[in-house]
C-alpha cells in the first residue's frame, strides 16, 4: 500500500493527492498518517505547493466523507431503532440510547464531528451518525472541513519539517491507531455483556 500511495502523489500530484485521500475517507485501513506526510515531504522538496497539499488533501477527504453521511440519512433513524430493537445486543444499543446518541448530536454535532475527524478510525465513521442525526449538510460540511483541515496542516507541516524522514510520522501515529482500535473493541465487548432492551413505549393518551 505504502508504494501505491508514493507512486500515486508522485505521478499525479494533487490530483493524485485528492484520489488517495478521498479513498482513505471512504475506507479506514488506508493511512491518512502516510500519505499527507510524503506529500509534505514533496512540498519540501518543491515539487508540489504546501498550501496545494492542504487544499487537495482537504477537499479529497471531506467529499470522501459524503458518502457515509448519505448513507446514514438515507438509512433512516426509524429503521436503525428497529434494528436495535431485534438486533440489539449485537449492535450493543437499544432505541432509547440511539435517541439518547441522536439527541446529543443534535445540541454538539459540529463539536462531535471536528474533533472526530481528528481520531483514527472514528473520522470515517463520524459521517454515519451525522446522517442519521440529519445533521444540516453545510453545518457537516463546514464541520468536517474544519476538522479534515485541522489534520492535514499537522501532518503535512510534519512531513515537511521531517523532509525525507517523513514516514517518521506514520511510526509515531501508527501506535495510536491500534490504542484507538482496541479501546473501540474493549467498549463494545462491554457493552455487548451489559446491554439491556429498551422499556416498552407507552401507549399515547
Amino acid at each position: 500500500m505504502t508504494d501505491w500511495i508514493i507512486q500515486t502523489i508522485s505521478q499525479w500530484g494533487y490530483a493524485g493527492i485528492f484520489a488517495v485521500m478521498l479513498a482513505e475517507s471512504i475506507f479506514p485501513p488506508i493511512p491518512s498518517e502516510l500519505i499527507i506526510p510524503f506529500a509534505g515531504f514533496a512540498a519540501a522538496n518543491g515539487d508540489l505547493n504546501f498550501f496545494g497539499v492542504l487544499i487537495a488533501a482537504t477537499v479529497g477527504a471531506v467529499v470522501g466523507m459524503l458518502p457515509w453521511y448519505y448513507a446514514g440519512r438515507l438509512f433512516g433513524l426509524e429503521r436503525v431503532r428497529r434494528l436495535a430493537d431485534r438486533f440489539g445486543r449485537v449492535m450493543t444499543l437499544n432505541a432509547e440510547e440511539i435517541d439518547v446518541a441522536v439527541d446529543w448530536f443534535h445540541r454538539f454535532g459540529p463539536i462531535i464531528v471536528l474533533f472526530g475527524r481528528l481520531m483514527p478510525l472514528i473520522r470515517t465513521l463520524i459521517s454515519i451518525p451525522a446522517g442519521l442525526a440529519r445533521m444540516p449538510l453545510p453545518v457537516f460540511l463546514l464541520a468536517s472541513t474544519s476538522g479534515a483541515l485541522i489534520w492535514n496542516i499537522i501532518l503535512t507541516s510534519a512531513g515537511y519539517l521531517l523532509h525525507e524522514h517523513y514516514e517518521l510520522v506514520e511510526v509515531i501515529l501508527d501506535p495510536l491507531s491500534y490504542i484507538v482500535l482496541a479501546l473501540v473493541v474493549v467498549i463494545y465487548l462491554v457493552r455487548l455483556v451489559m446491554w439491556k432492551p429498551s422499556k416498552p413505549r407507552r401507549p399515547a393518551e
